[in-house]
Order: structure tokens, then C-alpha cells, then sequence
């Protein structure tokens, strides 16, 4: 068996440990990162998560037919994920190595190979960015279904599915129902809990619920899932809704009931490192594990799944080894989200309701997308920008944008946000026009 030593092995090529090892390639140390299939060259993001799904509903919203939307997905995907390699793989200083990492001690780590060439690597720093997968749930008859999918193999369908049913109802699932109803699946949801988007305010989840429902899509709450029941045409799913027993027809099945930390055959043990109940790496505020040697960087360590934080917990490394400012996590303060719904779906700070629950008096301000010149002109009127406000102070607590653009306008709020900005500050400033930023103006003589 061949043995390597490094400084620096990265174990996972996502977004975190990718820039990592490329940043540490143009230092000159000596790095290693290591992924188990090359079908994941850049990591979830850009292989199974953020763009090609985004690739899909951009097609959608330009009314391509599905075949060709997943295959210019497909070709996108292979582009970008040459690229991601070549950009790691350039450096003198970096290897990359294809194979199943598990830790034999805490220092070293076994990678077996394609081909059985297996390689032993020891080295004094180590980085986990293994990410999630998606949670499969114990549901009679799934094994014996060939119609069910998770977000991850639902997109590499070449056929578009008639009717499909979701099961879960967290954001994941309304952007696939989104999606796909855009493309002319007759989509059913089938949401466990008793209330539709119970962590939305509930204004907010009633209007994307009307927004949903007026695309066709049909939402149930409250819902406990029994049974699949194959069948040769097409599968049936049988479940309990309002105290009675329901089924529903689907050509395909997606389980969208969330995502759970992957360390499958990574031995943890044998390193020393510990893990939460959930499977997930605690890490302290520099993302160092109980093992002061060992980071994990992005999904893996339990923070926020979004790609972006993910980036950010590079930059942390980068900081901490190379030199810069000293950056934690604890230093994060407006992290912004975005659903990628029709129309998106953002938000940054507190909800109304949570900002009354921590005490704060609150003010709302609230327009409907339609007024804005820019929804009018892109014939996009759905949805609405929610202010949430310190009554006292004018300060912008937390702030939902339903509406087109809204992942590109959430970003501004919580750059705002972070600078101290009050909300007439905000809505003052001079914007272009038509654009959706201008949206803010209109706060001041329609909010």
C-alpha cells in the first residue's frame, strides 16, 4: 500500500475544502484532497444542489421542454465541474485523489481506490467537508418501489413525471413543486406537519400557499404517510389525512423529509472525533473539532446548509493559518436564505412573530409585489415585501421578499442590515428605475 505525508488533507471536494485546497495550492503547502466519486468534483452544489436545480427552474420559467431543460442541466454541470477540478488540480502543490477516505488513527486516513490501489495518508492538519445526504424514511413499500427519488435522482429523470407526489413540505419540496408544476406535472404534497410553512409568519405562508395552489398544486398538511403500493402503470400512495385513509396516484414519488449528516464509512471513532446524535461534527467558533487538528467545514459541522456558509468557513481557515483578520462563526450576523420558488422566496434577521416573542416592539411595513414597476413589466405580480421593524428605533429586525428577484434584493437588506441602516434610510436612497430595488421607494407612500 502506497503512503503519502501532507500538511494538509481535505477530505470532501465541497464548496469549503475545494477553495480551501485551491488557496493552499497557491501558498505552495503541501495538500491532499481526497473525493470519492469524480461525479462530485465541486461538491453538492454544483453536482446534486444549487445549480442544476436552479438550471431546471430557469428553463421552466422560459417555458423549454423537460428533456432539453435536464440536458442543458447536464451539460452545465459537466462544464462546471471540469472547471472546479482543473482549478484545484493546477497546482504543483495539490493532489487530488479519487477514493473512500476512513480514519485509521487520528492523524492518518486510508483512501481505498478504484481499482483496489489503495494509499495511506498522514497528515497534520485535516479538514472534513463530507457534506448531507437526503433522508430516506421508513415507509412501507419504498424498497419495493421503482418510482421513488430524492432530490438528488428526481432531476436525472429524462421523462417528465405526469404526477408526482412529495412527500415533506419544507423548502426543498415547494421549490421541486415549483418547478416541476411549472413544467406540467400535476404535483401533490404531503406534508406531515399540522401547519403549512409553521416556521413562516403566517401571512407569509398564506401567500405563497395561494401562490402554489394557483399553479395547481395540491397541498396537504397533517399528513401520515402509510404506504407505497407499486404497481405496474404507475404507484400508489395510501396515507391518513383529517382521521380518514387517502391515496393518490404517482408516476413518481419524491421523499423531500430533509437531509442527514454523511460520515458513512469515514470511522470517525478512529480518529478521536466526536459526533452529535444526529451524525453531525460539532465544532467550536474557528470550526475545530474536540480534535484541535481536525476541522469540518460546511454541512458536516450541523451550521447552516447553504453553500455560501460553507464559503464563509473557508475563509475562516484561511484566516486562522495564513494570517488576516481573526473571523469566527459566532461573527455572522444577517445570513440571508432564498427559496427558490415562482416567485423566489427570501428572508434575513427575525420574522414578525419572532421578534415579538424576543420582546422587541414591532412595527410591520408590507407591500404586494404587483405595485412595483418591475413585476408589472415582467407580468410577474405575485408575492410581497414584508418589513419587519423596531418601532422605536426604525431599525430593520428582519425582512421577507416574496417576489421576483427577491434573491438578489435580500442580499442588499442584509448588507443594511449589518451596516446599521434604519429603514427609512433604506427606502430613501435613489434606486434605478424600472428595477426591483426601486421596490424599497415605494414603501414610503404605499407601505
Amino acid at each position: 500500500m502506497e503512503r503519502l505525508t501532507t500538511d494538509v488533507l481535505v477530505i470532501g471536494f465541497g464548496q469549503g475544502g475545494k477553495i480551501l485546497a485551491r488557496h493552499l495550492g497557491k501558498t505552495g503547502i503541501a495538500t491532499i484532497l481526497v473525493e470519492q466519486s469524480d461525479n462530485m468534483y465541486g461538491g453538492t452544489c454544483i453536482n446534486v444542489g444549487c445549480i442544476p436545480t436552479k438550471v431546471l427552474v430557469e428553463h421552466a420559467g422560459r417555458g423549454t421542454p423537460y428533456p432539453a431543460a435536464v440536458a442543458a442541466k447536464n451539460e452545465l454541470r459537466t462544464f462546471m465541474r471540469q472547471k472546479n477540478y482543473e482549478a484545484v488540480a493546477g497546482f504543483d502543490s495539490v493532489t487530488v485523489l479519487d477514493g473512500k477516505a476512513a480514519f485509521v488513527s487520528p492523524h492518518e486516513v486510508q483512501v481505498s481506490r478504484p481499482g483496489g490501489a489503495d494509499v495511506t495518508i498522514r497528515a497534520s492538519r485535516i479538514c472534513i467537508n463530507t457534506g448531507t445526504v437526503p433522508v430516506v424514511p421508513g415507509i412501507a413499500g419504498l424498497e419495493q418501489s421503482s418510482r421513488v427519488y430524492t432530490s438528488t435522482t428526481l432531476m436525472e429523470q429524462q421523462e417528465l413525471p405526469q404526477r408526482l407526489v412529495i412527500v415533506g413540505g419544507g423548502y426543498i419540496s415547494l421549490e421541486y413543486a415549483s418547478m416541476y408544476a411549472r413544467y406540467g406535472s400535476k404535483v401533490t404534497i404531503l406534508e406531515s406537519q399540522p401547519v403549512f410553512m409553521a416556521r413562516e409568519d403566517e401571512d407569509i405562508a398564506g401567500e405563497v400557499h395561494k401562490v402554489l395552489t394557483g399553479k395547481g398544486i395540491e397541498i396537504r398538511t397533517g399528513v401520515t404517510v402509510q404506504r407505497v403500493v407499486p404497481g405496474a402503470a404507475s404507484d400508489w400512495v395510501v396515507f391518513e389525512w383529517d382521521g380518514q385513509r387517502h391515496e393518490v396516484e404517482a408516476d413518481a414519488i419524491l421523499l423531500a423529509t430533509g437531509r442527514q449528516a454523511y460520515t458513512q464509512g469515514l470511522n470517525l471513532k478512529a480518529a478521536g472525533v466526536a459526533a452529535d446524535a444526529r451524525g453531525f461534527i460539532p465544532v467550536n467558533d474557528r470550526l475545530q473539532t474536540n480534535q484541535p487538528h481536525i476541522w469540518a467545514l460546511g454541512d458536516i459541522n450541523g451550521g447552516p446548509q447553504f453553500t455560501y456558509i460553507s464559503l464563509d468557513d473557508y475563509r475562516i481557515l484561511r484566516n486562522q493559518w495564513l494570517g488576516g483578520p481573526d473571523r469566527r462563526t459566532t461573527d455572522r450576523k444577517n445570513v440571508p436564505f432564498c427559496v427558490f420558488l415562482s416567485p423566489p422566496l427570501a428572508h434575513v434577521g427575525l420574522r414578525e412573530k419572532e421578534a415579538v416573542a424576543a420582546g422587541y416592539p414591532v412595527k410591520v411595513a408590507r407591500i404586494p409585489a404587483g405595485i412595483v414597476s418591475r413585476p408589472l413589466i415582467a407580468g410577474q405580480t405575485e408575492g410581497v415585501l414584508k418589513a419587519i421593524l423596531h418601532a422605536e428605533t426604525d431599525q430593520v429586525l428582519g425582512f421577507t421578499l416574496f417576489c421576483i428577484e427577491a434573491q438578489e434584493l435580500v442580499n442588499l437588506v442584509a448588507l443594511a442590515m449589518d451596516a446599521g441602516l434604519t429603514f427609512t434610510q433604506l427606502t430613501d436612497r435613489i434606486y434605478t428605475h424600472p428595477s426591483m430595488t426601486e421596490g424599497f421607494n415605494y414603501f414610503d407612500y404605499f407601505g
